[in-house]
């Protein structure tokens, strides 16, 4: 069977850098997408805005103080998705093996391909040519390297991994850079005394399923460079949602209310970002026992504003009893979309709070 060449390709700060090609006056500035209100959160902030630390997903309060001079750009989504149509008719140009993760990133199957770094170059050159945008590229023998990859030289990077220094690689990687560990489960290995892919890599895999659960089995693949899932095309969007660990259990109701709003603004600015519409409102919340519940309510129109979001949520936490119990972790998710609503977006499940980044 012939070795996989799989490119993961992410555009660099999309969002942003679409307003400062489409508007001179913010180029060379620090600008971020979103709206600058006491509940507004940061979407995506240009290169200029990131040293002051503004990111993905900060509040838009947090954001304007880290950095005073901050421009906030309203997001025009049917920009965005147009752009992204261009992007991605471009990747079919090269192999139908694409499956899209957001509006501005997708990995590529390009194993037919003589030189996957050809590809890739020759992807960026075009994406530049007829966008005027700049995209990075990843290229490795599966998904997990070819993403970490695609972040080592941002912007307008492109990064090989290939199969003879993949293990090389891999024992130096942050455990952070692996695909599924976010902030909480990161914390949880550093606590165990892994901190990078050499550390994970002195653990059995029965060790790592009992510590982690079924993640555990992906985790062992990964500290040996091993990633065996497929580049899947044209997946259905079935959710958008976010959920939030607590760094301890919660008991108060109006605290819980409070981190519930956070989560909440995360859900909207994801749903918006991803034109992503549904009917059904799904809250989720472990107790300190690990004993998981769920609530939704499905409305007779999708979704169509923060508050209403964030009203069915309350009254969906207000339906819970908490019996005594802490609440370790709370997460929101909004589904149930109609076919012709979802269009041709694609699968996008539940992120961890905070957990991500664009590019």
């Amino acid at each position: 069977m012939a070795q996989r060449k799989i490119i993961h390709i992410d555009m660099d700060a999309f969002y942003a850098s679409v307003e400062q090609r489409d508007y001179p006056e913010y180029r060379g500035r620090p600008i971020a997408i979103g709206h600058d209100s006491a509940r507004g959160v940061v979407a995506t902030a240009s290169y200029e805005a990131r040293p002051y630390g503004v990111h993905s997903a900060l509040s838009s309060v947090v954001a304007r103080r880290l950095c005073p001079g901050l421009i906030f750009v309203p997001p025009r989504f049917e920009v965005y998705k147009a752009v992204s149509k261009q992007i991605h008719a471009i990747f079919h140009e090269y192999t139908e093996l694409v499956e899209p993760l957001s509006l501005d990133e997708a990995f590529l199957d390009v194993t037919h391909a003589r030189s996957a770094t050809l590809v890739g170059r020759d992807i960026k050159a075009r994406i530049l040519s007829e966008t005027g945008l700049t995209a990075s590229a990843g290229i490795s023998v599966n998904k997990m390297l070819a993403k970490i990859a695609s972040d080592y030289r941002k912007p307008d990077g492109l990064f090989v991994i290939p199969p003879q220094d993949v293990e090389a690689f891999v024992v130096e990687q942050p455990v952070e850079r692996f695909f599924g560990i976010g902030k909480v489960t990161a914390e949880k290995m550093h606590r165990l005394g892994i901190h990078t892919g050499k550390d994970l890599r002195e653990w059995t895999e029965y060790d790592l399923v009992c510590m982690f659960g079924k993640a555990g089995h992906a985790y062992y693949g990964y500290a040996r460079g091993v990633d065996n899932r497929e580049v899947v095309p044209n997946r259905i969007r079935k959710s958008v949602g976010a959920e939030k660990t607590f760094p301890e259990d919660i008991t108060d109701r109006d605290r819980l209310l409070q981190e519930l709003w956070l989560v909440g603004q995360e859900v909207w600015s994801r749903l918006e970002r991803h034109h992503f519409r549904g009917k059904t409102i799904v809250l989720k919340i472990k107790f300190d026992d690990f004993h998981q519940i769920t609530r939704s309510r499905t409305l007779a129109i999708p979704v169509d504003s923060e508050n209403t979001l964030l009203s069915i949520g309350e009254e969906l936490l207000a339906s819970v009893k908490l019996g005594g119990h802490g609440v370790r972790l709370a997460g929101l998710s909004v589904g149930n979309a109609q076919e012709d609503e979802a269009g041709d977006e694609w699968i996008q499940l539940s992120f961890k709070f905070k957990d991500w980044e664009d590019g």
